[in-house]
């Protein structure tokens, strides 16, 4: 960023399934000096962003009950900002295991958007299988499954907080090319001319996570020589990127299923960035996509 280039505007749009924690996200983001405003038509956000705002961030909540809302003008509205030259925007998606919500809900006695009478869990699996697409364009993703209220807190201002705006937030995702490239990466690697573990009978059904299948891609010559070059380059480029006032950087590694090689390489780069302090969102899209469709089934 040069001397004469504005600051981008920061604008984080918020959704996730509801009971996922969303709202409290929201409250959070609120806190830490973003103007926060939920359930807002998608069609006023262009005129609400010309408003003047001294450059004040902006988060801004949609889900299921927004009055415009759909797939369709969710992912238009993200592009549309995207390219709007002076903003920054991000897609923070909230997320949760399909047994934590039902338990949630059966907790609180609330009844789910989605669900006819007092029966929630057809609701909130609808609700996973509509906003699979828009979870897949997600630049962070927090699953809460495991979270209680301040644990939350915590992962959000880790993200979005202004003492923590100097710290350069990386996403590093592994993807099938099948399905074609992600949303808005900064950086892809492809994985595909290491050997294939699919193609060993006992290997096929694991994934990229599994230390049998790290230990087999690590077999091949080739590994050793690829790590330490995407090594040295991410490490070399975090720093300038820095520098340049980009806030979160996206990293994809590639293959052809997207369930082995690419999953072992993110995996071995997220360890790293980790261990050199930087703040990792790690996905597996391929990976997350099977495990969506198994709990809807």
């Amino acid at each position: 960023m040069t001397q004469f280039d504005p600051i981008p505007r920061r604008v984080v749009l918020v959704t996730g399934p509801s009971g996922a924690g969303r709202s409290s996200a929201i409250k959070v983001l609120e806190d830490v000096g973003f103007e926060a405003i939920d359930n807002m038509p998608l069609r006023l956000i262009p005129a609400l962003l010309e408003e003047p705002s001294g450059g004040k961030p902006m988060a801004l909540g949609i889900d299921l009950r927004t009055r415009d809302f759909s797939v369709a003008a969710v992912l238009e509205a993200l592009g549309q900002l995207t390219q709007k030259p002076g903003f920054s925007t991000e897609l923070l998606f909230l997320d949760c295991a399909t047994d934590v919500l039902l338990r949630r809900f059966s907790e609180t006695r609330r009844r789910h958007p989605l669900a006819k009478g007092d029966r929630p869990a057809a609701g909130i699996v609808s609700e996973l299988e509509i906003l699979g697409p828009i979870r897949e364009m997600a630049d962070v993703l927090i699953d809460t499954s495991d979270l209680n209220v301040h644990e939350l807190r915590s992962e959000v201002e880790s993200w979005f907080a202004k003492e923590s705006d100097h710290r350069l937030s990386v996403s590093v995702q592994s993807f099938s090319y099948k399905r074609g490239l992600p949303r808005s990466v900064d950086m892809v690697f492809d994985c595909r001319f290491l050997n294939n573990p699919y193609w060993e009978p006992g290997l096929r059904a694991h994934t990229g996570k599994d230390q049998d299948v790290a230990d087999y891609i690590a077999q091949d010559p080739r590994f050793g020589t690829f790590c330490e070059k995407v090594e040295d380059l991410v490490l070399w480029l975090l720093p300038a990127h820095l520098d340049e006032g980009k806030s979160h950087l996206s990293i994809a590694f590639g293959c052809t299923g997207g369930q082995h090689r690419s999953v072992a390489m993110a995996e071995c780069l997220a360890q790293i960035l980790t261990s050199e302090g930087w703040q990792i969102s790690l996905r597996h899209r391929e990976l997350d996509r099977r495990r969506r469709d198994e709990a809807v089934k």
